[in-house]
């Protein structure tokens, strides 16, 4: 016995197929494969290992990386420093080696600052003894025919 169904019923149960089958591979896919769920569980077991040990230890012992200066952001990446984030923790000496760049900037700046106000003297001494030195009177530069008279090269 065949039971003839209405192209709509047909539609209707095609529908109905095609959600199922979108919702069991949507569920699938949310779930992770079975080799990275492993490992997970894996790694989640000796977090909690470490964390009980750390636990019945007490504070004195500190893990690989906060002993090695390399701290875990939740973005996973890594950045080397001291776990606490106190730059100046480490004291005077780490206080004077964060600020000696900073001074030896400012003292090369001062330094090539005072060479090249001497360098600037030195070439207007140049010019005045030039000038002081020359057989021309000083007004005769300020003269309007000088120029003219440089021009024409006349003795």
């Amino acid at each position: 016995m065949t039971s003839r169904l209405l192209p709509q019923e047909v539609s209707t149960l095609e529908a109905r197929f095609g959600l199922r089958v979108g919702a069991a591979l949507t569920e699938r896919s949310a779930l992770p494969q079975h080799d990275i769920a492993e490992r997970l569980r894996v790694a989640r077991e000796q977090a909690l290992a470490r964390a009980r040990s750390a636990r019945t230890a007490g504070s004195v012992v500190q893990t690989a990386a906060e002993t090695q200066g390399v701290m875990a952001h939740a973005n996973g990446t890594l950045s080397l420093g001291r776990a606490g984030g106190d730059p100046f923790q480490g004291g005077r000496w780490a206080l004077l080696a964060s600020f000696l760049p900073l001074l030896l900037l400012v003292l090369g700046l001062v330094l090539i600052d005072t060479w090249h106000d001497r360098v600037q003297s030195a070439t207007v001494a140049e010019v005045d003894t030039a000038l002081l030195a020359d057989d021309l009177p000083p007004d005769a530069y300020t003269d309007p025919g000088f120029t003219e008279y440089l021009k024409t090269g006349q003795p």
